[in-house]
């Protein structure tokens, strides 16, 4: 049977590219430019397998036409798609229930990547009976994916990532299903600054987890694919990253 993607963008040349591409690639594809245009189909059909969905659009957001997708079409693997991405934005959409965040503008290589990956991933979440990471209680939450690259930390892992206290362990799932590990070292140089500006204050074992991430991240968002040498080197934190964690563990 034929897998269905439905694209829903309110740019008419985006939608062509990414149906274009996709029935090369032997989908059936559907095409809504507005929220509404998408409910309205879904409410006729649910019987869609993914859904491309742009972040910025008139009328509603993508999260806001998530929230009803996933209530229109449950089963459907919705891949978020947008050219203002965020960590935080990313969490969000994936705890809505969407399976992948797409660079825009994107490639064809990386919509089809991004749909095979989507329809690879499962659906379960790792989950540990109190619902907390062992990395010093971080929140337990989806595993983020970027343009078809799913992101695991090593605490997710079945057996876990033997990680040393300055680098952090992940393990890549790429969109063909193979797997590849990265670490992410964590340099005097941004241990130092952050020393410096909290007065030595010791923060959080999980503060370095969540800056490895999304030092990884960015990365795979920039670059569509995760380092070929499988390290990469942490320099500096965020000014504002730095000051929320301060706040954490002094207030």
């Amino acid at each position: 049977m034929t897998e269905r993607v439905l694209v829903i963008d309110d740019e008419e040349n985006i939608r062509q590219m990414m149906r274009l591409t996709l029935e090369a690639a032997g989908y059936e594809v559907g095409e809504a430019g507005t929220g509404m245009e998408a409910f309205a189909i879904l409410g006729g059909d649910a019987l869609w397998d993914v859904v491309m969905l742009d972040q910025k659009m008139p009328g509603m957001t993508g999260t806001e036409v998530l929230k009803r997708i996933k209530v229109l079409a449950p089963p459907a693997r919705v891949i978020m798609v947008t050219a203002f991405a965020s960590v935080e934005l990313a969490v969000e959409a994936m705890q809505l229930g969407a399976s992948d965040f797409v660079r825009k503008p994107t490639t064809p290589e990386i919509v089809r990547n991004a749909v095979a990956a989507a329809l690879l991933k499962s659906s379960e979440l790792r989950k540990s009976p109190d619902g907390l990471a062992a990395d010093n209680k971080l929140p337990r939450r989806p595993a983020m994916t970027i343009n078809g690259f799913t992101i695991l930390r090593a605490a997710d892992v079945r057996g876990g990532l033997p990680q040393r206290s300055n680098e952090r362990r992940f393990l890549v799932r790429k969109p063909d299903g193979s797997e590849q590990e990265v670490v992410v070292d964590i340099s005097t140089e941004a241990t130092g600054m952050v020393e410096q500006v909290t007065n030595h204050i010791p923060l959080e074992r999980a503060f370095w987890t969540e800056q490895a991430e999304r030092f990884l991240s960015d990365f795979i968002w920039n670059d569509g694919s995760v380092p070929p040498s499988g390290k990469l080197v942490l320099k500096g934190v965020e000014a504002d990253e730095l000051e929320k964690a301060i706040k954490r563990n002094t207030g």
